[in-house]
This record gives C-alpha cells, sequence and structure tokens, in this order.
C-alpha cells in the first residue's frame, strides 16, 4: 500500500501544482522520486510532529495542499494539540497521513503500536478518518481526499498488500461492499480486509456466506448501508486491528443505540491493554483473534446463532469484557 500511496501522490502532484509533502523524516528511497521531480514540493522538517503538522497548516492557508507524512503513533498522538487547534480548528485542507496503523510496527513495541489512532482522530471535530484495505483502495480514494479540500486523517498499510475486487467502487463516506451474503455480515476498517476475506473465501466451503463490506471511511459512518444491513442480516461482526474504543465498533455501537437496531454485535480485536515485548504482526493477530482463523470460527457462531437465536446482545472476547 505504500507505494501504491508514493505513485499515487506523485500523480497528484503531476496534475496539481498545490499538492504539497511533508515528511517528518522517514520515506527514504519510498518518496526519491517525488523528490527529484518535484523539488520544493518535498519538505523534510526532521523528527519534529508537531512542526510538520503546523508548517502544513501554514502552507493549506496559503492555498497549497499539504500531505504530512509519518509513521500512525507519531503522526497522531505526539501532535495531536497541532492537529486540533491548527488543522482542525480552521478546517484547512490537510491530509495527515499514519503510515503503519494498528500493529505494522509491531515488533517495534509499544512506541510504534498505533491502536489508538482512529480514535484520536475520530474525536476531533470536522476530521474525516480514512482507512483503505488495499492498494487499489488508496488509489481511488486519495485523489478524492485532496478534492474534498478539508482535514483527513489516512491510516495507511505497509507494503505486500494484496488487491481485491468490490463489488461497488471505493468512494468517501460509503462502505464498499465486497462480497455478498445472507443472515450475518462481516465488517472491517484498514488492511485487516484481507483476513477477513481470507476467511469469507474459506466459509464458502461451509455453507456460510456473510456479507462482507469494508468501511474505509470510519468518519463519516455510512448510515444508510448500516441501516441496509439492519434490515438484511440478523448479526454484525465487526474485525478492526484496533483498540476497544474509539475505531469501527464503537461507532456502530453508537449507531445501534441511536438507532435502537436490533442485530446483534460481535467484536474481533485489540483489547484495553498494550501489547509487551516484540512480538510480529503475525504473532499478535493470532493472540487477539483477528486473523482469518478467530474471523471463521466467530463467523460460524454468529451464523449458528442468527438461525436461532434473536435475543439482542453485543458480544465480545472475553478479554475485552
Amino acid at each position: 500500500m505504500r507505494r501504491a500511496f508514493e505513485e499515487t501522490l506523485y500523480q497528484l502532484a503531476a496534475q496539481d501544482e498545490r499538492v504539497i509533502f511533508l515528511t517528518g523524516d522517514l520515506g527514504y528511497q519510498v518518496f526519491d522520486r517525488f523528490q527529484r521531480k518535484f523539488g520544493r514540493r518535498y519538505v523534510n522538517v526532521g523528527v519534529a510532529e508537531a512542526q510538520l503538522v503546523n508548517a502544513a497548516a501554514g502552507l493549506a492557508a496559503e492555498g497549497w495542499r499539504p500531505v504530512a507524512y509519518s509513521i500512525a503513533a507519531f503522526a497522531t498522538a505526539r501532535p495531536y494539540e497541532q492537529i486540533k487547534i491548527s488543522v482542525c480548528y480552521p478546517h484547512l485542507p490537510v491530509i495527515i497521513v499514519g503510515a503503519g496503523g494498528g500493529f505494522t510496527y509491531a515488533s517495534s513495541g509499544v512506541t510504534h503500536h498505533a491502536a489508538d489512532d482512529l480514535a484520536l482522530m475520530c474525536t476531533l471535530p470536522g476530521m474525516s478518518v480514512v482507512a483503505p484495505g488495499c492498494p487499489d483502495e488508496l488509489r481511488q480514494l486519495m485523489p478524492q481526499m485532496v478534492s474534498a479540500a478539508r482535514p483527513f486523517y489516512l491510516r495507511i498499510g505497509k507494503f505486500g498488500e494484496k488487491d481485491y475486487k468490490g463489488a461497488t467502487e471505493a468512494t468517501l463516506g460509503q462502505a464498499r461492499r465486497i462480497r455478498d451474503g445472507q443472515r450475518i455480515a462481516l465488517i472491517s476498517t484498514g488492511d485487516i480486509a484481507s483476513e477477513v476475506l481470507e476467511a469469507v473465501t474459506a466459509l464458502e466451503a461451509e455453507g456460510i456466506v456473510p456479507l462482507f463490506y469494508q468501511f474505509h471511511t470510519v468518519k463519516p459512518l455510512d448510515l444508510e448501508a448500516i441501516e441496509e444491513l439492519s434490515r438484511r442480516v440478523a448479526a454484525i461482526v465487526v474485525v478492526e486491528e484496533h483498540g476497544l474504543y474509539g475505531g469501527l465498533f464503537s461507532g456502530l455501537c453508537h449507531i445501534k443505540a441511536m438507532h435502537n437496531y436490533d442485530f446483534k454485535l460481535y467484536r474481533l480485536g485489540a483489547p484495553d491493554e498494550f501489547i509487551l515485548g516484540n512480538p510480529s504482526r503475525r504473532e499478535i493477530r493470532s493472540r487477539l483473534g483477528v486473523d482469518a482463523k478467530a474471523v471463521r470460527q466467530t463467523c460460524r457462531e454468529a451464523w449458528n446463532d442468527a438461525a436461532g437465536d434473536e435475543t439482542k446482545r453485543i458480544c465480545l472476547p472475553k478479554d475485552a469484557r
């Protein structure tokens, strides 16, 4: 996905002279081509995330379209006040890019984990939050973000994510239907979508056919899609590489309560605790139960419950209750 980000950024800069890229001393070799081609529109502010955001805000106020890039943990938590006051308060067209959201940098430890990035950005008034699931989705969404001319947080993966086809194209603010189905639905955000798609494909052999929606836009959530799901399915399984609070699951809980929807709700995601040590991302996903194997197991449970149990409840893994 990071390569797709560079390619799309390069194309956007070639089409629009207002597009300018700022980095917090990251992305060497990845953005060399951009630097060679656009020169002064490549700005390395150094390891200074507050300055990264303030500089982007100042450029946006002067008519530029800044894209400010850092590791997700550094792009959100460190300059949070600057994003709030310098970008969101004046509602400036700055795109904050958090590379490696969730546990992409798992082995680097807690300092590099970003299981709270979506929550932090969703709390900011006027901020739109986007987490594509694959490179193709990112390619479709980035031009829309530049054209929208408002504050965005964009969570991207690293390298190697596989593209997938959807029944619909990727449009900001609209959930993307990837697979049709019945009885239950799977929804995800970010590149955890690859685990969900693997599970959905395997479940077909068992006669379990959930709908699969990718909510690449976490804020604002697609209310029409959720209303449609409330009419079509008895249960929704949320899969997110994020903490318990403030992500996709929290948003869906809020909407479910506000509208009194009667679907059951399951969650697969990180608990409200730090992940210590330096495990790999694969190990963390397995340990937390957000890999394809865990998705399959939860879908089996939800599928069977939806067939015979209409009691309304929210179901959480034991370690998240």
